[in-house]
């Protein structure tokens, strides 16, 4: 199970940070909600590849990674560095204890939630995909992550259909964030919406999976991108929903 999991984080490194890694469309993408000096949370920082866009856009950064291999790697990569602060916890509604379903040959898709191991099951595109260990994981809340390090100038999160409850701890608008959508989950995507729409009046656009472009070349409603997500096709797999707050 140690070598599977091994690997698995091997691939993750090779993905993500290897030669082919779109490292300047994202800092491109990135760039125009990061200036210089700005705290950012990476909540699911994986292998860190966000992280290090982050910090070539001269961000301070809070990563965010409950995986005990991928928090080895971030630290390996990011450990001797000042202005990112490494935090061995997930992100949710309450703090407290919660169960990590891991998938370790493919640790991108670990996840929180249970639902998303059930949705996944049997589902085109994630055939082969096993969630075969579990762990007990410490949890935080967003709300907490600001108390202790300050308000974000921008959040992303990546947590594989527990977006809805790691925006359940955030109790005030920031200026911008990101959550992954998948289309086997589409029904996390619409209570992110609800959640957003409580703490702010928000704008949205998307990025398809890690083409690292917005499509759309005015920010809509969200109505209006809830309904384009529902519509989408299954192969659409996932990508990523930007919110900013409106002027």
């Amino acid at each position: 199970m140690v070598s599977q999991a091994l690997q698995g984080v091997m691939r993750s490194l090779r993905v993500y940070l290897g030669p082919d890694a779109p490292r300047e469309a994202m800092d491109d993408l990135y760039r125009g909600f990061i200036e210089p000096g700005a705290l950012v949370f990476d909540i699911g920082a994986h292998v860190g590849d966000r992280v290090s866009s982050f910090r070539r856009l001269g961000a301070r950064v809070i990563a965010v990674e409950p995986q005990p291999l991928l928090y080895s790697a971030l630290n390996h990569l990011h450990g001797r560095d000042p202005l990112v602060e490494i935090v061995d916890r997930a992100v949710g509604a309450d703090a407290g204890m919660h169960e990590l379903f891991v998938n370790t040959a493919n640790p991108t898709v670990s996840t929180l939630s249970e639902d998303f191991v059930h949705q996944a099951e049997g589902a085109r595109g994630w055939e082969g995909q096993v969630w075969d260990a579990h762990l007990l994981i410490e949890m935080v809340t967003l709300d907490g992550l600001i108390a202790r390090y300050g308000l974000p100038a921008f959040i992303k999160i990546d947590v594989e259909g527990f977006e809805d409850a790691a925006l359940c701890g955030l109790s005030q608008p920031v200026k911008a964030l990101s959550f992954e959508f998948t289309t086997i989950a589409r029904s996390v995507a619409m209570a992110c919406f609800d959640r957003l729409s409580g703490l702010g009046d928000y704008r949205y656009n998307w990025s398809l999976g890690e083409t690292q472009n917005l499509t759309f070349d005015r920010w809509l409603t969200d109505a209006e991108i809830a309904e384009y997500l529902s519509n989408l096709p299954h192969d659409a797999n996932s990508g990523d929903v930007y919110a900013m707050l409106a002027p």
